[in-house]
């Protein structure tokens, strides 16, 4: 028989978002659950970068990723929320007086007094390498959880975003050696980044592709193909990241009846989306001006737990004071 379990604020993506917002619940005196389809909390930052410097949150000049989240898990424990992690939200119903009920792909049942979604990108898969792909896991990878298996190789990085150049920053100071191919000639990723990857001796190869990879069971070669040059200049190396980005998909939202902008919610200004109960906060959500920035995010669901609140109790206020007013 699936489990039935009852909340004030069920939030669908356990993430720094989601995290932070299972916090702003908890000291309005609401009890939260948190769902996610991953294994643990993190999302994004625990599954793929967990030891990246996270430097864009207020008063944190730097730390590294699983930090951030041991912090932000920390900050919501305070008010005991519970996790359900490893399962997915399915489906969105409503009860005779109108609280949203939400299957898991478990049989799970939430009945919540408000949804609110930080699912970050949805699920996110990688985009391939078009050459190589049979070294996958043999030299090839799309992901850098620890960057200690790097140390000593020559890595080539692909990539012209802020993981590749964040990526080939870190590695710099571990690696033999690091090479950085890009098929443009400008970075997508923060100026700041860029200046600093022109500055640090990192070979950098624009304007050009790699065309295929070679070794002996392991990744042992690359070939790459430079725009303007008739042959492909071949480079000795141990490791490749392919840092080209990923493709979502938001599953199962799509069919909450949600106004939807490509692959993003539509909310207004209080968060809320066009699902009654439902509302939305950080990367997932779409509104003119968006940033998508974490910090942004956590003002974000803030702002949607707040009103979240209100509208389950008329006579609270939105304001919840400041947590240097209790005691």
């Amino acid at each position: 028989m699936a489990e039935t379990v009852t909340t004030d604020i069920l939030v669908v993506g356990a993430g720094p978002v989601g995290l932070f917002g299972a916090y702003t619940a908890g000291f309005r005196g609401l009890s939260t659950v948190l769902v996610d389809a991953l294994p643990q909390c993190g999302g994004q930052i625990s599954a793929l970068y967990p030891e990246k410097e996270i430097r864009d949150i207020a008063a944190v000049p730097g730390a590294l990723g699983r930090e951030v989240v041991a912090a932000l898990k920390a900050q919501a424990d305070a008010f005991d929320p519970t996790y359900l992690l490893g399962r997915e939200a399915t489906d969105l119903a409503y009860s005779a007086d109108g609280r949203p009920v939400v299957t898991l792909s478990d049989g799970t049942v939430v009945v919540a007094g408000a949804v609110v979604v930080t699912a970050g990108i949805g699920t996110f898969t990688p985009r391939t390498l078009p050459a190589g792909e049979e070294f996958l896991d043999r030299g090839l990878s799309y992901f850098v959880p620890d960057p200690q298996e790097h140390a000593g190789r020559d890595v080539l990085v692909v990539g012209g975003g802020d993981s590749a150049v964040d990526w080939a920053l870190t590695l710099r100071t571990i690696a033999r050696s690091v090479t950085v191919v890009h098929r443009r000639s400008a970075f997508r990723a923060h100026a700041a980044s860029v200046r600093e990857l022109h500055e640090s001796g990192i070979e950098i190869i624009t304007d050009a592709q790699v065309e295929t990879l070679h070794g002996n069971g392991v990744v042992q070669e690359a070939r790459i193909r430079v725009d303007g040059r008739d042959e492909p200049r071949v480079l000795p190396v141990d490791s490749v990241v392919a840092a080209l980005g990923f493709i979502s998909n938001l599953g199962p939202l799509t069919k909450w009846g949600m106004e939807l902008d490509r692959r993003t919610i539509v909310v207004d200004s209080r968060m809320r989306t066009t699902a009654d109960r439902v509302y939305a906060a950080g990367d997932i959500t779409s509104y003119p001006g968006k940033v998508r920035l974490m910090s942004v995010g956590f003002g974000e669901v803030a702002t949607a737990v707040n009103n979240a609140a209100v509208a389950l109790n008329p006579e609270l206020s939105l304001f919840p004071g400041h947590s240097t007013d209790a005691a």
